[in-house]
């Protein structure tokens, strides 16, 4: 038979399949069928459609009679079978023709479409091919790359040889450009044929949220987190309920939160939950950027409506910025990022109103004494917020020098650590790492040294630290860390959307988070 004649097999329509597969497609792997099985009956609580991973195995053939009953149990679930060889990045030890068998099977067991590796699809002979269609599953001819991105369009022309039903193209994210061309080949072919495209890694998680919106079949994700089957992959649920996966469509304006690490940040998980709340058609995303010009690429060419930004980004930023508040010129620090209407970066500083704002709450700002503790970058945005608001301001500091130079340039007082324990203050502010979780030194003064009547810790995980702990023993007001990142990040809110921040919604997605990480 001729290759013209095996790619012109009878197999289901694109159109019709279309139709039974949903965006989000979990991948599922196991060390037994049983456990296969389980892992599937778990996912059906979130979708109805799954990858299964047969390759993860040690004997696929012996899962196909697991997978036949499930599916005739469930017959509204689309399955994926994928049976990847060893030398394509899958686990599969058998030769073509024995993964061939398999993928058939599978079809025969109910599995609706098969993913054959495109190399694999190449090697085959016509006939081999025509008889794996004629099992009437859907063809999914795929491609990975574990090492880069690049040539993706020669890698679609190699897969669209065969015509089948879905083109999958999978490549390794370095950077967060590489989204870009993963994103464009989506966008070029998505309206010919039904396309997948990924970049894995930490990087690519742009790929991963925005591929469907881009027009993508769909995307894939685990089951939950730590059984992921790629790097790079999310859990469902959190794809679903964090980035609403299913609802995000053209319209869709997208932020980020860019750094470099980035993958615990509660910033999307926060301003997602806000966006929800007030109806927002919008969706932050952690952008993993190891340089500055990487991150500039992508909010130019995606493009981006917002970025907040963290060290030591929040310095370079500056120069690229058409313009920015009087506060931020003067801290020498940009936290936020809005696009103009004209495509140019204005640049705002709210880590100042994350001070600011709780404080206001408490008292009047305006001739009160306060002590800041450090003079990093978070104790500037702090002593130039709080001298702004009229404050009589003193900066302590382990090394008085840089107390010294940080007070002259805010118009603030700088104390030596022997003078400041002897005097008292309204607020004592701590902007140095002591008490964060994984630092050593719990308290930046000693215990006797608590001079204030509120005691406010920007450290806010955990949410109780020990300075915290201590001014409560004392009965001393407190004002936590987790309540200086919410109000950040209401002022961000504010900037990006022009509507009051939902801040008790922030707060309590933000508080719940980090106790269930404790």
């Amino acid at each position: 038979m001729s290759l013209a004649a095996a790619i012109a097999s009878p197999a289901p329509t694109p159109a019709n399949l279309r139709l039974r597969v949903g965006k989000l497609c979990v991948a599922i792997q196991a060390e037994t069928p049983a456990e296969l099985v389980d892992r599937a009956e778990a996912a059906l609580k979130d979708v109805r459609f799954f990858e299964f991973r047969l390759d993860s195995l040690p004997k696929p053939a012996i899962a196909l009679p697991y997978l036949k009953q499930f599916l005739s149990e469930h017959k509204d679930v689309t399955a994926i079978a994928t049976c990847r060889r060893k030398e394509f990045g899958g686990g599969f030890v058998g030769a073509l023709a024995a993964e061939l068998a398999i993928l058939s099977d599978a079809a025969v067991a109910g599995c609706q479409i098969v993913d054959l590796e495109v190399e694999s699809a190449e090697q085959a002979k016509p006939a081999q091919l025509a008889k794996l269609r004629s099992t009437g599953a859907a063809l999914l001819i795929s491609f990975h790359d574990f090492t880069r991105t690049r040539g993706l369009e020669q890698v679609a022309d190699r897969i669209e040889r065969f015509k089948p039903e879905y083109v999958k193209v999978v490549s390794t994210a370095r950077s967060l450009a590489d989204n870009l061309a993963v994103l464009r080949l989506i966008e070029d072919r998505s309206l010919a044929t039904n396309v997948v495209g990924i970049a894995m890694g930490e990087e690519g998680i742009l790929s991963r949220v925005l591929g469907p919106r881009a027009g993508a079949a769909f995307t894939f994700a685990s089951l939950t987190d730590g059984v992921e089957t790629a790097l790079g992959q999310m859990a469902a649920r959190t794809l679903l309920d964090v980035y609403r996966i299913d609802q995000l469509d053209p319209a869709t304006r997208i932020f980020g939160v860019a750094g470099n690490p980035i993958t615990h940040s509660l910033s999307p998980l926060m301003h997602n939950r806000a966006f929800r709340r007030e109806i927002v058609n919008a969706v932050m995303l952690p952008l993993k950027a190891r340089s500055l010009d990487d991150l500039l690429t992508v909010i130019r060419d995606l493009p981006l409506a917002g970025v907040a930004v963290t060290m030591p980004l929040k310095e370079e930023v500056l120069p690229h910025l058409a313009n920015m508040d009087p506060l931020t010129a003067k801290i020498g620090a940009c936290n936020t990022l809005r696009t103009g209407a004209d495509g140019k970066l204005y640049g705002f500083n709210t880590d100042v109103a994350g001070v600011i704002r709780p404080l206001e709450k408490r008292l009047r700002l305006k001739g009160a004494r306060i002590a800041v503790l450090g003079a990093g970058g978070a104790a500037r945005a702090a002593v130039f917020g709080l001298v702004a608001q009229g404050a009589e301001v003193f900066v302590v500091n382990r090394t008085h020098e840089k107390a010294v130079a940080l007070a002259r340039q805010a118009k603030a007082k700088s104390l030596k650590h022997e003078v400041f324990a002897k005097q008292r203050f309204d607020v004592l502010i701590n902007s140095t790492p002591c008490g964060m979780k994984g630092v050593k030194q719990t308290l930046p003064i000693a215990e006797n040294e608590l001079n204030a009547s509120l005691v406010f810790d920007m450290v806010y995980n955990p949410i109780e630290t020990p300075l915290l702990k201590l001014a409560h023993s004392r009965g001393l007001g407190v004002v936590s860390g987790l309540e200086m990142f919410v109000q950040q990040g209401a002022r961000q809110f504010e900037i990006w959307t022009g509507k009051p921040a939902p801040e008790n919604e922030m707060l309590r997605v933000v508080e719940q988070e980090l106790r269930r990480r404790v």
